[in-house]
């Protein structure tokens, strides 16, 4: 029998993402009503994880997944960090200010990280696992793939962007992936 695991996102890209990464397992993923909203007031990507996760499964009454991620520049401090979805009202947004923030600084270094939470159908805190995976910002985006920053998240020892990868590539190496990576031994577990 399958296991309903609610994910908290509207976000549909994230929601097929994670459906390759739970295949074979009996956990039948559905999307969090879209009425939902959980305020992500937390100050680090475990706290909103957490936060998100443990809100959805108590208001839907099922076990629930949710995971937070972002950019983190080191040049700026680690900006945008939490607020990477909020840096903008679309992605377009987003990048350009991210690279009108950077503008000619040298130190292009960043990282992808991802937190990941699942709860209990009683909010309770089940498993969390962290990913991320370190690269740079380009000047300007390349390629059409991927989501958010995607376009100018250059991963050197791939030579390419995250947009410019497969979704296989970027599944094996992306911060999502390593965190649901060292998830996925655990959820069998449960």
């Amino acid at each position: 029998m399958m296991t309903v695991l609610v994910v908290a996102t509207g976000n549909p890209g994230k929601l097929k993402e994670m459906q390759a990464y739970l295949a074979g397992l009996d956990w039948a993923l559905a999307l969090k009503p879209d009425a939902l909203e959980v305020e992500e007031t937390g100050a680090t990507f475990a706290e909103n994880a957490c936060l998100k996760a443990s809100h959805v499964a108590q208001a839907t009454g099922e076990w629930a997944i949710a995971d937070d991620s972002g950019l983190e520049v080191d040049a700026l401090d680690g900006a945008p960090g939490v607020y990477s979805a909020r840096y903008g009202h679309s992605d377009a947004e987003r990048i350009e200010r991210l690279l009108n923030e950077l503008g000619n600084e040298l130190n292009r270094e960043a990282r992808f990280v991802c937190v990941i939470a699942i709860a209990r159908p009683d909010g309770a805190i089940a498993l969390q696992a962290e990913g991320s995976c370190p690269g740079r910002i380009l000047h300007s985006p390349r390629g059409t793939g991927g989501f958010g920053y995607d376009p100018i998240f250059y991963v050197p020892n791939q030579g390419l962007t995250f947009a410019e990868m497969s979704t296989t590539q970027k599944r094996t190496i992306s911060h999502r992936g390593k965190a649901l990576q060292a998830l996925l031994p655990r959820l069998k577990s449960l």
